[in-house]
Formats: structure tokens, sequence, C-alpha cells
């Protein structure tokens, strides 16, 4: 069917549908990542409840997120591996049974293994979900794969942010078996996923291997993209262990350096948090304008100042710079993850997959570890260390020129 996609007589029926993007299917996406990222994030809001319901020690609630970070951060490469060998349209609505399977045994589990079994299998849910997502998303660009990419990720964005505010007026009122009601969000976002499933199979496959056919006359050698994609892994190292540093504990920090209440450092978290997400939406775009490399750039040398400064900043500044920290450092992670694709022709769900993978676990580890970090040495500590951390950004400088003629000259060398 595709060999026939590719003859003589439809070949103009693929022209005018690859050159376009197909904002549809790309919102479509992104609001499914709303709602899988919202359903993700219910899993800490009932670790409370579950802790005094089932006498759990702190170790076993790590164990619990544990579970939940294995199966939702390793598996994804190896499933955007399977499906750009076997691309399984159907995958997506398939994953969000896994994230309703997930919820409805947490709303119920009053042993610890179900809680294992539940906080696994939300895992793999999101481990479907993403590597396959952002091939949509790629598929439907038509040429403008920020801007999807962007679109895409502040889906999810806005899925973590609203978890907390639904787990506040739900979870914490109604308890954890109103987990079950949002697994009917799973429900909804299955029935959505299901006509992008449609589209995928019948044109986004078609989309995507034009793509792929235009890029590949111009590859980096594999050494040299194998070192770019490990450069890029190290940018998204520093980016969110720092941003793990003021998701998890910037309200502390607030509170105890200002003497701040808990609502009034709730807000500036939730401003923090407003600048992550616009800061999602403008990377996309500017990279397809300015190129990938350059918005890469902007983020390491805007941001590391102001990390720096925070440390020592007054209260008054101390929102102005977490705003543009915020700001600058999503940027950069769009444009990150299609640096990555084009790096790798031909695998966009394995690289996907990587990326979103090592994004979640690097966020997941480096919070436990800055915890500790903080329990020992004090939270100031904390943000003192971090502030360095962009400072692998530098990096960058060794990162290719994805442009035509610089990678034909590099081809040739």
């Amino acid at each position: 069917m595709s060999q026939a996609a590719t003859s003589s007589p439809p070949a103009a029926a693929p022209a005018p549908d690859a050159g376009g993007t197909v904002f549809a299917v790309i919102l479509a996406i992104s609001f499914c990542h709303l709602l899988n990222d919202m359903m993700q994030s219910l899993l800490p809001a009932i670790y409370p409840s579950l802790k005094a319901s089932l006498r759990l020690s702190f170790g076993q609630i790590g164990l619990i997120t544990l579970a939940y970070q294995i199966t939702a951060s390793i598996l994804q490469p190896l499933v955007g591996l399977y499906a750009d060998k076997r691309p399984t349209p159907l995958a997506l609505p398939g994953g969000t049974l896994f994230s309703l399977a997930g919820l409805v045994v947490l709303s119920v589990a009053h042993s610890y293994g179900l809680l294992l079994v539940g906080a696994s299998l939300l895992g793999v849910g999101s481990s479907v979900f993403h590597p396959e997502s952002s091939r949509v998303a790629r598929m439907a660009a038509g040429g403008r794969h920020g801007l999807a990419q962007s679109l895409f990720q502040v889906g999810g964005n806005a899925g973590s942010a609203l978890g907390p505010l639904a787990a506040a007026v739900f979870v914490v009122r109604y308890g954890q078996t109103s987990l079950a009601f949002f697994a009917l969000l799973a429900l909804l976002s299955c029935a959505i996923l299901w006509n992008v499933g449609t589209w995928y199979r019948h044109h986004g496959l078609a989309r995507l291997t034009a793509g792929a056919g235009k890029r590949t006359a111009a590859a980096l050698p594999p050494g040299r993209a194998r070192w770019a994609l490990a450069i890029l892994l190290a940018l998204i190292f520093s980016k969110y262990v720092y941003l793990a540093s003021l998701t998890s504990y910037f309200t502390f920090y607030l509170i105890h350096k200002f003497g701040v209440s808990v609502q009034a450092a709730q807000v500036r978290l939730f401003v923090f948090l407003a600048a992550v997400a616009v800061g999602t939406v403008a990377g996309g775009p500017v990279g397809d304008r300015f190129g990938r490399k350059s918005v890469i750039w902007a983020s390491i040398l805007g941001v590391l100042p102001l990390t720096l400064l925070l440390p020592h900043a007054s209260l008054f500044w101390t929102g102005p710079l977490t705003v543009a920290i915020g700001l600058l450092l999503a940027s950069a992670f769009p444009a990150i993850v299609v640096f990555a694709q084009e790096l790798a022709p031909g695998k966009v769900g394995m690289i996907s997959g990587l990326f979103f993978g090592f994004s979640f676990g690097m966020g997941g580890l480096g919070a436990a570890v800055l915890g500790r970090v903080a329990d020992v040495a004090g939270i100031d500590t904390v943000y003192r260390l971090c502030a360095f951390l962009p400072a692998i950004g530098l990096l960058a400088a060794f990162l290719p020129d994805l442009r035509r003629g610089a990678l034909a000259k590099v081809t040739e060398a």
C-alpha cells in the first residue's frame, strides 16, 4: 500500500498534505498530553493518605515512586525503538488503557503490592504515550517541527500544573477512591487518540517517510551524530535537575529565606510554572526561524548569569529572576528534541522516547538528590550549588551545524 503511495499517479495528493501543518492533530495530542500528565501527577497526591492508612514508611513511598519512574522513563526509548521499526498507530489509544488500569488499581489498592502494580501501570501508559505522540507531532508539523513540539509539550506543562489543583479539589477532599473518576479522563483521551491513530495510519506515516527521505542525504557521520546526542543529553541533565530544584523546593526556599506564607509561596511557584509554559511555546517557533542551535545558545548564555544571581537576590528580585529562568530554560527543550530527531533520521520514536524518558528520570533523580542535600546542608545550599548547573550547557559549542551547506562539508570530510 505504501509502494502505491509513492508511485506517479497519486504523487500529487501527498504534496499538499506534506506541505501543511495539521493543527487539528497537533492540538489533539497536546490536549491528550495535558490529560496524560495530569493523571500522572495524581499519584503523589495520595501519598499522605496512603502513608496514614497503610502505615507506610518513607522508604516504601520512595519505592512506589521508583516503580512508577522505572516504567515511565526507562521503557520510553524501547517503546520508541519498536515503533520506529514497526509503526503501530493503535498504540496511542492502547497506551491510555494502561493509565486507566493504573488509576483504577490505585483507587482500590489496600495493600502495598497493589500500590506497586498500580504505579507501574500508570508509568507504562506514560511510556507508550510520549514517544508515539512526539512522532505524531513531527508527522503533522509540515516542516514547522519546533512549533509542533512546542504545542505538544505545552500540553504536558499545563497538565502537570493542573494535577496538583485537581488533587486539592477532589483527591484530598474525597480520598483515594476519587482516582477512579479521573480514569474516565483516560477514556476521553482514548477516544481522541483513536481518531489521531486513524490519521496516523492513513496520512502520518507517508508524511514522516517523505520528511526522513529529504534529510537522509545530509545526515552526519554516525560517530559525530552520537557525540552530538551525548551533548544534548548533558544539556537535558543540567536543565532538568535545575528545574527540579525550583519545582520541588522553591516554596520551601521562599518560606525559609524570606518568611513568606505558604499561599504566597504557592502563587510564586505558579508564576514560575506559567513562565515555563510560555517558554515552551516560544522556543519551538523561534528555533524554526533562527535555528535550533541559536535557541540552545540563547538559553545557556541567558540563564547562567540569572541562576548565579538568584541565591543572592532579594524577595522582590527573586520573582523576575525565576520568571526569566523559567522562560529561558523551557525554551530550549523543544529545540533540543527536534535537533536530536534531525541527528537520527528515521528514528524519531526512539529519540523522542530517549529524551522524554531521560528528562523525566533526571527530574525525579535530581529532586531526590537535592532533597538529601537540603536535609544535610540546608535549602540555601541547594540553590548555591545548582546555580552552576547551566554552565554544563557550554558543551553546546561542540554541537554540529545542521544547515544543509554545513552538513555537506561535514559529510565530504
